[in-house]
């Protein structure tokens, strides 16, 4: 439910670093207010979007184009996106399993149990 996750599984960025950058640079609104943070938590049904001064940049228009669906996993079903608008809504909260993690808790869990 990070804003910067969130721009990424949109495909509005190719990378979460990108996203980041996005976000941090001010490029990226959420219900209609400039955020800047890339932790920020979306709250279901938040409206997150491009700022209309941004939507010109030629990263945000090769996104709009769909050039990053070669890249990117397929949009999750937590998300409505309108990529062609760059608008993306986060319809619930995501469910464990369709979180992409690259960590295996249980091994987390027993390393702090010792």
């Amino acid at each position: 439910m990070r804003l910067d996750a969130l721009v990424l599984r949109a495909g509005f960025a190719r990378t979460i670093a990108q996203a980041r950058q996005l976000v941090v640079h001010r490029h990226i609104m959420v219900d209609g207010a400039r955020v800047d943070r890339p932790s920020f938590r979306v709250a279901e049904g938040q409206l997150i979007h491009v700022h209309q001064r941004s939507e010109t940049m030629v990263p945000l228009q090769v996104a709009a184009a769909g050039a990053h669906r070669d890249v990117l996993p397929a949009v999750p079903a937590y998300l409505d996106v309108k990529l062609e608008s760059l608008q993306a809504r986060l319809v619930r909260r995501p469910k464990r399993t369709e979180v992409p993690v690259t960590c295996e808790e249980q091994l987390v869990v027993e390393f702090y149990a010792r």
